[in-house]
């Protein structure tokens, strides 16, 4: 997957170009679909600079081979972003998960 079909993803299931942030936990790390959106005149992004964005995310997910996990959620779920509340989808890294809940 690449960061354009993440944001394929993005705007067929919400019909925005929300941000994403991969958030760590106490012991789980989660992919969170943020309330701020590319189309927004506040957005903090230009266009490239969120396709950029986007492009890193998806190479996260698919080194993590977290990609079936993201698609079903998102075409599962009912939530959607709204202001102050984000979307948060638990990234079940298996193993590899100790390299990322480590303190820093």
């Amino acid at each position: 997957m690449t960061g354009e079909d993440l944001h394929q993803l993005l705007l067929t299931k919400w019909g925005r170009s929300y941000d994403l942030q991969i958030r760590k936990g106490h012991d789980k790390v989660f992919l969170q679909v943020m309330w701020k959106y590319l189309e927004q005149a506040s957005f903090p992004m230009s266009e490239a600079e969120y396709a950029e964005h986007l492009e890193t995310i998806a190479n996260y997910l698919n080194a993590w081979d977290s990609l079936a996990q993201v698609e079903s959620f998102i075409a599962a779920t009912k939530e959607r972003p709204r202001l102050g509340k984000a979307v948060s989808i638990p990234l079940d890294l298996g193993d590899r998960a100790s390299e990322w809940l480590l303190e820093n």
